[in-house]
């Protein structure tokens, strides 16, 4: 297998799957939203999901997002292509992680989207230029032990309906609430109170598609003590209002 880099436009559209390669997915343009292996995150320009091989991920983008795709082929492609560097590639490779690149980092990414992506030297020498870039120290990748994001789920959705506080997260995980904000932007590309907020909408988006309970009763299940805040929110989130929303998910 030769590596390959495409431009891929994602749209509302779940795709869900894995593969028998590792994949690198850069941000372009807009917020594609990721779950990997049952934990949550986005990609936005300037930062990067690593999936490993057969890592299994879902991934949509209800405004729609340009992303640059890289296919990294196997083990003795990496040593052969990137010699002293193939170990920390490897090590990249190894587990899922969002990175963060720098502004030159960047500007390498947006110009190999610019260019003849069909080529297959540009694509050769692009993988290897981008697998290089992100084993420098200027990457920005979260340590080996990752945030206890079951613990966080678990208690979000337990208190949805009541006021949460950042202070709580970072109790659970022994953190600093600075230390958990800069930990949260790392992991998964969110400040935790936008990730608090997404978890109870799409709780909320659970309960509008599997009960016939009022809206504004959900509303109030997950924190939203007006309706019409809480449907801004849901339109904000998923592009349709909550009426709108239970009916395609009640059709589908």
């Amino acid at each position: 297998m030769r590596p390959t880099l495409t431009l891929r436009h994602y749209t509302h559209d779940l795709i869900s799957h894995s593969h028998d390669h590792a994949q690198l997915v850069f941000g372009l343009a807009g917020r594609l939203d990721f779950e990997v292996e049952g934990v949550g995150g986005e990609i936005r320009p300037h930062g990067v999901m690593v999936l490993p091989f057969s890592t299994h991920h879902a991934c949509g983008s209800p405004q729609g997002s340009h992303c640059l795709v890289l296919d990294v082929p196997d083990e003795q492609w990496l040593v052969q292509s990137l010699g002293e560097h193939a170990d920390a590639s490897r090590r990249l490779l190894d587990q899922p992680a969002r990175v963060l690149l720098d502004a030159r980092q960047g500007q390498l990414v947006n110009w190999l989207a610019g260019s003849p992506l069909q080529d297959p030297l540009i694509a050769q020498q692009g993988a290897v230029l981008l697998l290089a870039s992100l084993n420098g120290p200027a990457a920005a990748r979260h340590g080996s032990r990752r945030l206890p994001f079951g613990a966080f789920n678990a208690h979000i959705d337990q208190q949805a309906a009541y006021p949460l506080q950042v202070a709580d997260l970072a109790r659970l995980a022994d953190l600093s609430v600075a230390r958990l904000h800069a930990r949260f932007l790392a992991e998964c590309g969110q400040t935790p109170m936008e990730y608090i907020r997404a978890r109870r909408l799409q709780m909320a988006r659970g309960l509008l598609r599997d009960t016939h309970l009022p809206i504004g009763e959900i509303a109030g299940r997950v924190g939203y003590g007006s309706q019409s805040a809480f449907a801004a929110a849901m339109l904000r989130e998923f592009g349709s209002a909550p009426g709108a929303l239970r009916q395609l998910d009640q059709a589908r």
